[in-house]
């Protein structure tokens, strides 16, 4: 992966980004190129470029949330974290990632694989589409980046010298608040229907549930164990009926692994949410099918390539599993809560066009959330998790 020499950061345009890549040489001199802006977040500029034979994104940082405007400065280190997050990750799972061909950090751009002949898996759920690999893929990518990046398989000296250089304290103060935070009180920035303020009112006047919820996000802020991708949702998922690509790793930091394994499991549970029949039962068994690849591959790596001699204490595994996948259920939970009533919403309900419906869908949300952060410990396998899921959502 090649550094471009030191720039000016200004925001690129179309003709730019064509003009950039000219000067990289990633194309041939005389290959005729177009260019197109795609991105659809908030965060960044996200450029296709393409010649008749061949094509690359570009995707560039910008200094504030343009939801929001230059009001709500943004670090552009975020760029650099990305790409390092993409780069570490490839070494373990170079099939679930896209290949990174240059960065700059001082125009805070990764140039990196197009991924274009592949759907946003959120998009492809929503219209019905099954993934028969994303669940086996992602509890495989899950397992290996944060199986690899822990302190079971590195030196100690190693692991500490990553979680310094991934320290990402903006985004996860973004998080922190969004996600732990801000769905438990009364927040300017919280977002919802005034038909569910009494069901707002009720988290809000919860103790017992923002205590437990306060918890759950000392987790976060303190037990650097593994790098997290930090957003592992649905949109940050390319797929195919055989490929699967995880995307936009701008929130990465050392954390707790349940983070991301709990992240994954709420976006699929919206999906449980919102369908019915066999196609709800599909996504049911791949909340189960993430899980069990997640734990096979991770105890197969513990066996075979662990470093702490702990890992050969017969029973540790079993017990640090089992903290992950209680870590996993509260996060669960406050996701559910904070898609549905915070700043960030989902497609998945707020996309439901039959009001009645969509508010129905909600509150399930909402009280499988609640439910799931105040009885975790209780939700001790898999198999419970799914009911739960089930009790809360038929």
């Amino acid at each position: 992966m090649a550094i471009l020499e030191k720039k000016t950061y200004k925001g690129l345009t179309e003709e730019t980004a064509i003009q950039l890549v000219k000067e990289l040489e990633l194309f041939p001199v005389h290959a005729e190129l177009t260019a197109r802006e795609i991105g659809d977040g908030n965060l960044n500029y996200v450029f296709r470029i393409a010649s008749e034979e061949n094509s690359v994104i570009i995707k560039q940082a910008l200094p504030y949330a343009k939801v929001v405007g230059e009001s709500w400065p943004l670090t552009l280190k975020r760029a650099k974290i990305e790409a390092d997050a993409l780069v570490k990750h490839g070494e373990y799972v170079p099939a679930f990632v896209p290949k990174v061909f240059r960065t700059d950090e001082d125009l805070a751009i990764t140039i990196m694989e197009d991924l274009s002949h592949l759907k946003i898996a959120r998009t492809g759920l929503i219209e019905g589409e099954y993934y028969p690999n994303l669940a086996k893929h992602i509890g495989q990518y899950l397992a290996k980046t944060l199986f690899h990046t822990s302190d079971f398989a590195l030196h100690p000296f190693e692991k500490k010298r990553l979680a310094s250089a991934f320290s990402n304290p903006e985004l996860c103060k973004i998080t922190e608040d969004l996600v732990f935070t801000d769905p438990f009180f009364n927040i300017d920035t919280n977002d919802y229907e005034p038909e569910l303020q009494s069901d707002v009112e009720e988290i809000w006047n919860h103790t017992e549930l923002k205590i437990a919820a306060a918890k759950i996000k000392q987790s976060f802020l303190t037990e650097a164990e593994a790098l997290l991708h930090g957003d592992l949702h649905t949109g940050s998922i390319f797929a195919s009926e055989e490929e699967t690509k995880v995307i936009d790793p701008e929130f990465a930091f050392y954390g707790p692994i349940g983070f991301d394994v709990g992240q994954f499991f709420a976006h699929l549970v919206f999906q449980v949410i919102v369908r019915k029949g066999e196609d709800r039962e599909i996504i049911v068994n791949q909340i189960d099918e993430v899980w069990q690849e997640f734990y096979s591959v991770f105890s197969e790596l513990w066996k075979s390539k662990g470093v702490d001699p702990f890992t050969k204490v017969d029973g540790y595994r079993e017990v640090f599993l089992a903290k992950v996948f209680d870590d996993a259920i509260g996060v669960v939970g406050c996701e559910l809560i904070r898609r549905t009533i915070g700043l960030s919403h989902v497609k998945d309900l707020d996309g439901i066009e039959d009001s009645a419906v969509r508010l129905k869908a909600k509150r399930a949300a909402l009280s499988l959330g609640t439910n799931l952060i105040l009885k975790k410990a209780s939700i001790k396998t898999i198999k419970q998790f799914i009911t739960t899921i089930e009790e809360f959502t038929a």
